[in-house]
């Protein structure tokens, strides 16, 4: 039954990682004591329907600022930059002469792929671009001066809240960058030099130690440690020649397992490999990578063996960068 509980949590996307009833009712709190700045200000620059749609939008804000205050998306210039943009570019959009809709959908669509270009990706922008469109005459009349009053002052109130509120707990300082500073002052235990492979268990343990909601599973940590302790090997073993027309294995298992061919070697300006997957789930398919990043994949070069494929000792020099 247990594990039917757990299948079932997964595919509907709830998450298992602990975190404390005080982390909750302090994420609560924090939201609360923000939008009480927020609205405060919002009801004395704005009225009616605009007041609300603008709340609406850093309500959105106040639960990724509290709930998960190291999250990226939760960061100074995201949430900042997130924002304005997003007024911005709906301010523009609502004084184009096209129908509402499609107003208001050029307006989503053009923040998300500014915001990205920009480096700023934070949901609760797009809400604010839409903001400018539908929120009717009250927000219109202000044109870009809604940029400035009252989105840019109410963005910068709820994280001037933010900081302050987790400034007083060393776990929860905020930025991300605060808290990492911090976390670095403390004396650290000396690195293993070969750590123990991670279980479930520990992995539950070190995230209770943290006691804070992340915006990542179980199943991508541990796949992330996986694939870290897998570059770091590579790292430290002896790796084979990358020659012309060999053959090369990553040396994993399953659907990660590959083995490609070198088509070509390119040695100006810089040292890239063209190659051929010949075996593994993306057979026939073809691409590129720095020399060096294609040594780091290899883990032994092989040779057609009937059905099969089989390492073969290295007996030439590396090529260099």
């Amino acid at each position: 039954m247990s594990s039917t509980l757990r299948t079932i949590q997964h595919w509907l996307g709830i998450s298992r990682l602990p975190v404390s009833h005080t982390e909750k009712l302090l994420a609560g709190l924090g939201g609360f004591v923000g939008i009480a700045l927020v609205y405060s200000l919002s009801a004395a620059l704005l009225t009616g329907t605009a007041a609300q749609l603008l709340i609406a939008s850093m309500g959105a804000s106040a639960v990724l600022l509290f709930a998960v205050p190291h999250g990226p998306l939760s960061q100074p210039w995201p949430v900042f930059g997130g924002h304005v943009l997003g007024a911005t570019v709906g301010v523009s959009c609502a004084l184009l002469p096209l129908p509402l809709a499609l107003n208001a959908a050029l307006a989503v669509g053009l923040t998300i792929g500014l915001m990205h270009l920009l480096r700023c990706p934070h949901p609760p922008g797009g809400a604010t671009a839409l903001t400018a469109v539908i929120g009717g005459a009250s927000v219109q009349e202000l044109e870009f001066g809604f940029v400035v009053l009252p989105v840019a002052l109410n963005a910068l109130t709820l994280l001037l809240v933010a900081v302050a509120f987790n400034y007083p707990l060393q776990r929860r300082r905020y930025p991300a960058a605060w808290a990492e500073f911090t976390a670095k002052q403390r004396t650290a235990p000396a690195a293993l030099q070969h750590p123990p492979p991670i279980e479930h268990a520990h992995l539950v343990a070190a995230l209770s130690e943290i006691d804070a909601y992340l915006d990542i599973s179980e199943q991508d940590l541990l796949r992330i440690y996986e694939l870290a302790t897998q570059f770091a090997d590579a790292d430290t073993r002896e790796r084979p020649p990358i020659v012309l027309g060999g053959y090369y294995s990553n040396g994993r298992f399953g659907t990660d397992w590959e083995v490609r061919e070198v088509t070509a070697i390119h040695t100006t300006p810089r040292h890239r490999v063209e190659f051929a997957v010949v075996a593994g789930v993306n057979r026939r398919h073809c691409g590129s990578s720095s020399l060096n990043t294609f040594q780091h994949w290899t883990a032994h070069q092989v040779i057609r063996d009937e059905n099969s494929w089989r390492p073969i000792a290295p007996t030439t020099e590396f090529i260099n960068e």
